[in-house]
C-alpha cells in the first residue's frame, strides 16, 4: 500500500508518521540532561532567575565552580538559499549581519533574523532559550550550525538547557562530540577576521570611488552610496523588535535608541537619564510643585543618611524595606562606629524634626515635600524606570491637627498625580485603596493610581499617597496641644511621585518606531526638516522654516529645525520619530511654489498640507488633538485589558490571555494570600503546555473607588464566600515608593 507525496511513492505506514505532529526530542532540562548522559557526555548544570538578555546572563548566572564561559545563540534566515542557521558564539563577540552577507552568499536583503514562529518549529526552543541543545530537534536537518572560532580556544562552555532559568556547561570536546551525535557538522566561522575583510571591503569601495573619473558616473556613484548609508543609518537606528511580540527587548532598545538612557555598565541597576528624559522629568516637577504650593505644601531638603536606631524605630515600617536597604559602613579606610543607611523612604529621616518643630495647634498643618533621590538596593530584574536601585522622586510628608484634615489630604494628593499623569502623560488612571496585604508599612490605610498595559495585560502602580494616622506620631512623639489645651498625636501623610512615570508613559504609547511622548511634556513639540537638492534651494526653504520658527516659538511652542547637511530627510525622519517628537513640519521646493508645508503626526502617521498663513492657528490646534487622541486612545486600550469575571475559571482564563480582571471579593487577606500562591502554581504547569503563558503571582492592583457596587447574593470569585468588594487584580511591576511588607 502506497501513497503518493511530492512525486514520489512512499509506504502508508512512513507517511502516517509525516503527518503526524512533530515532537521535541528534548524540551527542558531534565531531558536535555538526559540526552547528554545518553550519550555519555559530563556536564554540570546550575539554576538561577530567568534572564532574557545577555546582560542578564553576566549578572545573574554565577557558579561556584568559577567563571562561565558564557555564550550567545542568534536563530537567523537567509532568504536566498532558504537556508535556517544557527550562530553559537562567544556572548562577547560582534555579531554583525552586515559582516555575513559575504560568507553565507547573501544579498543585501537577504539575512534577517528568524521569526519565534519559525523557531519553534525548526528547533522546538523559545524565545529567550535558544541553545544548540535544541539542534537535536532538527529531525529533518533543515538548519545550518555556524560556530564562532573563539569558542575552540576556550575549556568549557555554558548553554540554556531548553529553558532561561538554567545553565548547562560541558567542555569544548564535548560540544564536538554533541553536534557529531546529532549529524551535525558545523562552519567554523572567525568573526574576527570577517570584520575586518568588511571594513577593507568599505574602504576599498570608498577609494574605488574617488577615483571614478566620469562626472555622470561620479554623481550616479555618490547618489547611490549616500542613499546606501541613509538605509545602513535608519536600519542602525530603528527599532528591530515588535512591541507586540518581545516588549521586554523592544523595551530596552527603544529606551538607549531614543536616547532616553545609557546603561551603567559597572553598576547594576543604575542608569544615566539622558536630557531627552531629564527634560520630560523637569516637566512633570514644574507642574506637580505648582500643585503642591496651591495645597499650601513648601520644599524643604533632609540628609539622604539615617542613623540605625532611627530608621529601627518603627518595625513593620523596617521590614518592608529592609532587604533593600544600602549601607554606609566606612570612611576612608576606617569603619564607622554606627553604620549609615541611605534612605530608602524618609519617614524617619524627617519626622524627629517634625517632633521638634511641632508643640501647638497653631503649628499645624505642617506640610513638606522634598525633591530627591532614592536608594533601595535588593531586587530581582532591574527594568529601566519601572525598578532601578536609585531613582529619582518626591515626597510629601504632612502632619495635621484631625483624622479629617489627613484623610482629605490623603485624596487631594492622590487626585493631583492622576490630573499630572492623565492630563500631561496621557495615561488613564484608576483610584483605589490598597488592601491591607499590599499597603504601605505602618500606614493606617494606602490609596493608588493604577494603569493597566494593553500590550501585556500587566498593572503598572504609578503613584500612592498614604495616611499614615497617628503611628509615626507616637513612635516619634509628635505631639501637639488642641485648642483645649489637651496634649494629642498629630495625624501624618505621605505620597511620592516617581521617574517611574516615564516608564509607564513609554510602555503605554510607544510603537514599533519607537517612543511616542504627548505634547505637553515633548522636549521638542515640533521638528522642522528642510528637504532640498541645490544650494540655491537651502536658503530659500531655511528662511521659510525660520519665520515658522519665530511665530511657534512666540506661542510658547517648543521647536528645532534640524539643518544637519550630513542626514538624508529621510534619514532625519526616522530618527524623530525614533524619538517621539509629536510633529514633524517638511517643506521642499514644491511646498515652497506651493505656499504650503507638509505636516506630519507622531502618533498617527497621518500627514496634511498647511497653507502659510494657517501654521500659527494649525499648529498649536493640533497639539492639543494629538494630547487628547492619545489619552482617548489609551483609555480604550485599558478598558479592553480589563475583563468582569465571577469565578476562579473566568480568572486564570482572562489571565492567561493577558488580561487584568475585576472580580467580587470577600477582602479577607488569607483568600488574597491563596490568590497569589495559587495563581503562580497554576500558571507554571499551564505554560508547560503553552510556552506563551506567563507566569507568575497574580495580586491586587487595589479596589477602585469608582467600581460597581456589590449586587445581593454575590459571591467571592475565589473563596465562595460572601463578597464585600469589587477588587482590580493582575500581574504588576512592584513599584518603588510602596513595597508591600510580605
Amino acid at each position: 500500500y502506497q501513497r503518493r507525496v511530492h512525486g514520489d511513492y512512499i509506504s502508508i505506514r512512513k507517511f502516517a508518521r509525516l503527518m503526524e505532529p512533530a515532537k521535541p526530542r528534548i524540551a527542558n532540562l531534565q531531558e536535555t540532561e538526559k540526552l547528554l548522559s545518553d550519550m555519555k557526555i559530563p556536564f554540570y548544570t546550575i539554576r538561577h532567575p530567568p534572564v532574557f538578555t545577555v546582560a542578564e546572563m553576566l549578572e545573574k548566572c554565577k557558579s561556584e565552580k568559577g567563571p562561565l564561559t558564557f555564550c550567545k545563540n542568534l536563530f537567523i534566515v537567509n532568504k536566498k538559499n532558504n537556508e535556517y542557521i544557527l550562530i553559537v558564539a562567544l556572548h562577547d563577540t560582534e555579531v554583525d549581519l552586515k559582516m555575513l552577507r559575504a560568507p553565507l552568499g547573501a544579498g543585501s536583503r537577504d539575512l534577517k533574523f528568524g521569526e519565534e514562529e519559525m523557531l519553534s518549529k525548526m528547533l522546538m526552543a523559545a524565545k529567550g532559550a535558544v541553545n544548540p541543545f535544541a539542534l537535536a530537534n532538527d529531525k529533518e536537518n533543515k538548519v545550518k550550525v555556524i560556530v564562532d572560532k573563539k569558542m575552540y580556544e576556550a575549556k568549557t562552555l555554558s548553554f540554556h538547557p531548553m529553558q532561561n532559568d538554567a545553565l548547562t556547561e560541558i567542555s569544548v570536546e564535548d560540544f564536538k562530540k554533541f553536534l557529531k551525535e546529532i549529524g551535525k557538522t558545523e562552519t567554523i566561522i572567525d568573526f574576527v577576521q570577517i570584520k575586518k575583510d568588511f571594513k577593507e571591503k568599505e574602504e576599498s569601495g570608498k577609494a574605488t570611488a574617488a577615483k571614478t573619473k566620469s562626472g555622470k558616473e561620479k554623481k550616479e556613484k555618490k547618489k547611490e552610496e549616500k542613499k546606501g548609508a541613509g538605509e545602513d543609518k535608519k536600519h542602525e537606528a530603528g527599532i528591530e523588535y515588535k512591541k507586540a511580540e518581545d516588549w521586554p527587548m523592544w523595551y530596552q532598545q527603544v529606551l538607549k535608541k531614543a536616547e532616553m538612557i545609557e546603561y551603567c555598565t559597572d553598576i547594576s541597576g543604575c542608569y544615566v537619564l539622558r536630557p531627552w528624559s531629564y527634560s520630560i522629568w523637569e516637566k512633570l516637577q514644574a507642574e506637580l510643585d505648582g500643585h503642591f504650593k496651591r495645597h499650601g505644601v513648601e520644599n524643604a531638603y533632609f540628609p539622604m543618611f539615617v542613623s540605625k536606631s532611627a530608621l529601627e524605630k518603627e518595625k513593620n515600617h523596617i521590614e518592608g524595606f529592609k532587604a533593600e536597604v544600602a549601607w554606609v559602613t566606612k570612611s576612608g579606610d576606617k569603619d564607622l562606629p554606627d553604620p549609615l543607611a541611605i534612605r530608602p523612604t524618609s519617614e524617619t529621616i524627617m519626622y524627629p524634626y517634625y517632633a521638634k518643630w511641632i508643640h501647638s495647634h497653631r503649628d499645624l498643618p505642617l506640610k513638606l515635600n522634598q525633591w530627591t533621590n532614592i536608594v533601595r538596593w535588593e531586587f530581582k530584574d532591574p527594568t529601566p524606570f519601572i525598578r532601578t536601585r536609585e531613582f529619582l522622586w518626591q515626597e510629601g510628608h504632612t502632619a495635621h491637627a484631625t483624622l479629617v484634615e489627613a484623610d482629605k489630604m490623603v485624596q487631594d494628593m492622590l487626585e493631583v498625580y492622576k490630573k499630572v499623569y492623565e492630563e500631561l502623560l496621557a495615561v488613564p488612571m484608576i483610584k483605589g485603596k490598597k488592601t491591607e496585604e499590599e499597603k504601605f508599612p505602618g500606614a493606617l490605610y494606602t490609596t493608588s493610581i493604577e494603569t493597566v498595559l494593553p500590550t501585556n495585560g500587566r498593572g503598572v502602580q504609578a503613584a500612592t499617597s498614604h495616611n499614615l494616622g497617628q503611628n509615626f506620631s507616637k513612635i516619634f512623639d509628635i505631639i501637639f496641644e488642641n485648642e483645649k489645651c489637651e496634649k494629642e498625636l498629630a495625624w501624618q501623610t505621605s505620597w511620592g511621585f516617581t521617574t517611574r512615570s516615564i516608564g509607564i508613559m513609554i510602555l503605554m504609547h510607544g510603537d514599533d518606531k519607537g517612543v511616542v511622548i504627548p505634547p505637553r511634556v515633548a522636549p521638542i513639540q515640533v521638528v522642522m526638516v528642510p528637504i532640498f537638492y541645490k544650494p540655491g534651494e537651502r536658503e530659500k526653504v531655511l528662511g521659510k522654516l525660520d519665520e515658522f520658527d519665530k511665530i511657534l516659538k512666540a506661542l510658547n511652542i517648543r521647536t528645532k529645525i534640524d539643518d544637519r547637511t550630513i542626514y538624508t530627510p529621510g534619514w532625519k525622519f526616522n530618527y524623530w520619530e525614533l524619538k517621539g517628537v509629536p510633529i514633524r513640519i517638511e517643506i521642499g521646493m514644491k511646498d515652497y511654489e506651493a505656499g504650503v508645508i507638509s505636516v506630519a503626526r507622531r502618533d498617527t502617521g497621518e500627514k496634511k498640507l498647511v497653507k502659510w498663513d494657517e501654521v500659527g492657528k494649525a499648529i498649536p490646534a493640533l497639539l492639543e488633538q494629538i494630547q487628547g487622541d492619545m489619552l482617548e486612545r489609551a483609555r480604550k486600550g485599558m478598558k479592553d485589558a480589563i475583563v468582569n469575571v465571577k469565578n476562579w475559571e473566568q480568572f486564570m482564563t482572562a489571565i492567561n490571555l493577558r488580561k487584568s480582571c475585576m472580580t467580587p471579593w470577600c477582602q479577607s487577606t488569607e483568600c488574597e494570600v491563596k490568590v497569589k500562591i495559587k495563581s503562580k502554581e497554576e500558571s507554571k504547569e499551564q505554560a508547560k503546555v503553552d510556552p506563551s503563558i506567563l507566569t507568575g503571582s497574580v495580586k491586587t492592583l487595589n479596589m477602585p473607588f469608582n467600581a460597581d457596587p456589590i449586587e445581593s447574593g454575590d459571591k467571592c470569585f475565589a473563596c465562595g464566600k460572601p463578597a464585600v468588594c469589587n477588587a482590580l487584580w493582575g500581574r504588576s511591576y512592584q513599584l518603588h515608593h510602596h513595597q508591600p511588607k510580605t
